[in-house]
């Protein structure tokens, strides 16, 4: 019996546009063995949309995907359209509207992936960031008075409420009791006096219901260096939305290639679609020319398979995303080689269709 889902694609700006069909070429692929098949609405929506027509997303936009099972992003962005205009006006919505209030990172150190770090060896680093994607420092509360005049003045304010704190915090405890059972909670509050001692006294909290698992609170300055640092030691991080945003970025950069680093906004209840997208950007320096990798997006649809309850079928791509790797062929630029999009993709099917 086939299993069917409807998937919403929104390629997006720039190389988001060319690194997609490598992910649909893989989730089809992979789909016919497993008894599943994709069927892909695609949306225009982009910056190009938004030079166009002034909205990044038509008005009914969350109405048109929203019956759809899960969403599978590119990247948003493009020079000459304020990035603050591109993300309030289509991924803060989508995920907002859809209760996508976490934001899950798996970072691994792969081999045939050098990391810039001489310690972080294929194997030893993996860890995963849970970052809160609702509320925190990315809030719409605040503004501006007095523009372009000396005494200009700006204000904003972050939002950090008890539900938003502990159901970010609940998912990490679960997710390590099938991990490692560790969790770093990435905090300020020696510096940020009302918000972060909120943030550690709910975490601590809801550790306590999870006494098997072993929680550290690190502050955000001294995590980063440890990331660097000893990046083998973590398992699970928490982190509210700016912190997490950060840290995440530093850590793909740890494993080697921001390229190949994977992201899902999740929905847990399942009530409403999530949203799966790599983590690279646009990237408009190297947007039609051939250079990039797919590998994030790739990793992504995976991510997407595991949450739509195949987790046969997700752990068969990245086995093949690990051997492909392993093997030292064909890699694209930011991984040390000289394969273009299109070579890659076609060598990464090769492995998955044996």
């Amino acid at each position: 019996m086939t299993t069917v889902h409807r998937i919403a694609l929104i390629p997006g700006d720039g190389i988001g546009q060319e690194v997609l069909p490598p992910a649909t070429a893989v989730l089809d692929a992979v789909g016919k063995r497993h008894g599943i098949e994709f069927r892909y609405d695609s949306f225009d929506w982009s910056c190009k949309r938004y030079a166009h027509e002034g909205a990044m997303m038509p008005a009914d936009g969350l109405e048109q995907i929203a019956g759809h099972d899960a969403i599978l992003l590119g990247a948003v962005g493009w020079p000459g359209v304020p990035d603050h205009v591109s993300l309030w006006g289509l991924l803060i919505p989508i995920r907002r509207a859809f209760a996508q209030y976490v934001n899950l990172r798996p970072i691994a150190v792969l081999d045939g992936v050098p990391s810039p770090l001489s310690g972080a060896r294929p194997g030893e680093v993996d860890f995963v960031v849970v970052r809160e994607n609702s509320e925190g420092e990315y809030s719409e509360i605040g503004g501006r008075m007095n523009r372009g005049l000396p005494g200009e003045l700006a204000v904003q304010e972050a939002v950090f409420t008890r539900t938003g704190v502990t159901r970010i915090a609940d998912y990490a405890f679960e997710l390590a009791e099938g991990r490692r059972k560790h969790v770093t909670s990435a905090t300020k509050s020696n510096g940020i006096v009302h918000t972060m001692p909120f943030w550690d006294e709910v975490v601590a909290e809801r550790a306590a219901r999870h006494p098997g698992i072993e929680l550290v609170s690190e502050h955000i300055d001294a995590l980063a260096a440890k990331l660097v640092l000893n990046p083998s030691r973590f398992d699970v991080i928490v982190a509210s939305n700016l912190f997490g945003d950060i840290l995440s970025d530093l850590a793909a950069a740890v494993a080697g290639s921001i390229g190949i680093a994977p992201s899902g906004n999740l929905n847990p209840e399942r009530d409403h679609p999530s949203m799966f997208e790599p983590v690279h950007g646009s990237a408009p320096d190297i947007a039609g020319k051939d250079l990039a990798n797919p590998l994030g997006a790739i990793w992504s649809a995976s991510m997407m398979l595991d949450h739509l309850g195949h987790a046969d079928a997700a752990a068969e791509v990245l086995d093949a995303v690990r051997g492909s790797l392993a093997e030292g062929g064909v890699r694209t630029r930011d991984m040390g080689g000289t394969a273009g999009t299109a070579e890659f993709t076609r060598a990464l099917l090769d492995r998955v269709g044996r």
